[in-house]
């Protein structure tokens, strides 16, 4: 008996032994499998980021650097080849899947740079026609290149499908306990880091792994974060559908108010118009005193405001409004139309302009990539901009170009001009932060009850206010001496960025507008100052509170000028709606509607203004002969 327990206990001994040599096996065996896995997403972010910088030490540099996100981006790799590793049963299958898709979207974004000068967005398919539209030129300039990519992909295509049934046949089954786990690891993770991708809000967590949107200069958006990273961070933008009911009818349908026998009723008045950054009146601020007023001139001649989508920053989405008479309300929340939809010629004040026979110029001192001007102003039509790379050098009021520089800059090019001209100038001296010592001399005296720190950053600011009222003033002193009419608009992109200034004096209950809320606080929150003034009538005044994409419209009409789009179309929307933000309507009346975009039925006018947006910006063009005549034969002849 003693003789059968024993050996009952050895063969116990023995399939225990057996059982834990067998779970090391397996836990071995996936391991190494992680490991490859690993291997490969190291391999593969390595092949793209060499394909986009076409630079070995470039890449190199990329993965050493640690303030850089390349070994965050081998994490995604890893984790998302896990997870499809285990919807696909196999090991390693996925990376069949995920190679392809990483390195032709990298090829192409190489190519555009070599042509373009700018890397691959998501947006671009957006843009399928043009592309292929440019492909006869790109086979023309390199048709070694263009054989070489053709066979490429055919190569590719064949060799992706042998491997495919390869991997079938060969690659090492998942059991569903290992399938589990792996979706059980990677999904959850995948699911946060794609949380806290959205640049339009602070993320510690993405702080940490050192990815940093760069929106508003996208070629180093692409070399900091690497060309996988960039390239998601930019991916919702892409997601711009045609409203419901956009066809050729609908364009059709929209009624064209008849021009007037003569465009204007005087002579062609020149016209500045001046965006003045982050230029807002402080003395709305409660709790304090600001001794004298930092801006008379301005006070004296405002004749309304202009409610910035914005808050701190995104110029260039204010910019967009006012240039085009287009509204981002139609577009994808976060979006920067600046970065991702101006590809091709749209119309703008600065092609209205040239097609009555104007110098239309843009003007601004500091760099032409920033905010991707350069390309944007000529796709707007501007003959010219002068920027930092070819101006005069400029005084500079702490590290920006001071607004009075920037007014004799316009003064100086304006009295070389013979023709009647349209200048749209930004200025820069108004840039945040608003450090102590940017000026030797603060003469606005800030009294209250507010932090030591506060008061230094609202006496700097409310400086630079003084100093854009000043250089406001010489700017119509000069136009008062003209004998040809000059009209002055000057306008706030939006509230300065003053931090705890806000919360300090009550103002705001945090450092940041809202996005949406009451009217009251909105309107508090997004007011920035708005000036319509000619050294012949004077100021405009009882303008109210408008969007940024009426402003179009108040300067044709301020100029004698009708128009079938800026003034005739907008014309219709401006006497129903002065508002038209994203979450909030405010009706001619001063009621708003909350959530507009939500409610079944949009009114009628507002569907067509997005009809006709969606079809100059993304779709067939339609209403270019109708509405936009001077664009179309601007662009017809080539200029």
């Amino acid at each position: 008996m003693a003789r059968i327990d024993s050996a009952v206990s050895s063969s116990q001994v023995y399939a225990d032994g057996q059982g834990s040599t067998a779970r090391y096996t397996k836990t071995l065996s996936g391991a190494r499998s992680a490991l490859f896995t690993l291997l490969i997403a190291i391999s593969l972010v390595f092949t793209v980021e060499l394909i986009v910088r076409w630079s070995w030490p470039d890449t190199v540099a990329y993965f050493t650097d640690p303030m850089r996100p390349a070994w965050t981006t081998v994490a995604v790799f890893f984790l998302a080849m896990l997870g499809l590793d285990a919807l696909f049963g196999r090991e390693h299958k996925a990376a069949l899947l995920i190679a392809p898709l990483a390195v032709v979207p990298a090829f192409i974004s190489q190519q555009k740079q070599v042509f373009l000068s700018d890397p691959l967005y998501p947006t671009d398919f957006l843009f399928g026609r043009q592309i292929m539209e440019l492909m006869p030129v790109l086979v023309k300039d390199r048709p070694w290149t263009a054989v070489g990519v053709v066979a490429g992909l055919i190569a590719a295509i064949v060799v992706g499908a042998l491997l495919l049934r390869f991997a079938w046949r060969n690659f090492p089954k998942l059991t569903r306990r290992e399938r589990l786990m792996r979706i059980a690891f990677a999904l959850p993770l995948l699911v946060a880091f794609w949380n806290i991708m959205d640049y339009n809000q602070f993320s510690w967590i993405r702080d940490r792994l050192r990815v940093i949107p760069i929106m508003w200069d996208q070629t180093e958006n692409y070399r900091h974060n690497g060309f996988a990273l960039a390239f998601a961070i930019n991916l919702p933008m892409a997601n711009v559908n045609a409203p419901a009911g956009y066809m050729a009818d609908a364009i059709d349908r929209i009624p064209v108010k008849p021009l007037p026998a003569g465009t204007t009723h005087r002579g062609k008045p020149d016209v500045i118009v001046l965006m003045s950054e982050s230029f807002w009146d402080p003395t709305r601020l409660p709790k304090v005193k600001l001794t004298p007023d930092p801006m008379p001139t301005i006070r004296e001649l405002q004749g309304g405001n202009v409610f910035s989508p914005e808050f701190g920053g995104m110029t260039a989405n204010v910019e967009f409004e006012a240039l085009t008479g287009f509204s981002n309300a139609f577009l994808p929340y976060g979006s920067i139309p600046y970065q991702q939809y101006i590809r091709n010629p749209i119309p703008s004040l600065a092609t209205f302009f040239r097609g009555e026979g104007y110098v239309s110029r843009a003007i601004h001192p500091f760099q032409g990539w920033f905010w991707n001007r350069t390309a944007v102003y000529k796709a707007f039509g501007f003959d010219m901009f002068r920027s930092e790379e070819n101006m005069p050098a400029m005084q500079k009021r702490g590290i920006f170009a001071s607004d009075e520089s920037l007014t004799k800059e316009i003064i100086r090019q304006a009295d070389e001009v013979e023709d009647p001209f349209f200048f749209f100038a930004v200025t820069l001296q108004g840039h945040g932060p608003y450090e102590a010592n940017r000026y030797a001399k603060n003469t606005i005296k800030v009294e209250g009850d507010l932090p030591e720190a506060d008061r230094q950053v609202l006496a700097t600011y409310a400086q630079g206010v003084k100093e854009a009222d000043d250089s406001l003033k010489m700017l119509m002193d000069w136009a008062k001496e003209r004998d040809r009419e000059t009209i002055i608009v000057l306008f706030g992109d939006h509230l300065p960025p003053l931090n705890t200034v806000y919360s300090s004096t009550g103002y705001m209950k945090g450092i940041t507008a809202e996005r949406k809320g009451p009217k009251d606080q909105m309107k508090a929150e997004h007011e920035t100052p708005l000036v319509v003034w000619s050294n012949k009538t004077g100021p405009k005044k009882n303008i109210g509170t408008i969007s940024p994409a009426f402003l179009s419209y108040q300067i044709l009409k301020q100029a004698g000028y009708e128009h079938p789009y800026y003034t005739g179309f907008l014309g219709k929307v401006y006497d129903h709606y002065r508002v038209l933000d994203r979450y909030m309507l405010i009706r001619k009346n001063g009621k708003d509607v909350a959530d507009w975009l939500r409610q079944p039925k949009v009114p009628a006018s507002l569907r067509d203004y997005r009809f006709l947006q969606h079809d100059m910006m993304f779709g067939k063009r339609y209403s270019t002969e109708r509405f936009f005549k001077s664009h179309a034969e601007l662009y017809s002849a080539g200029l």
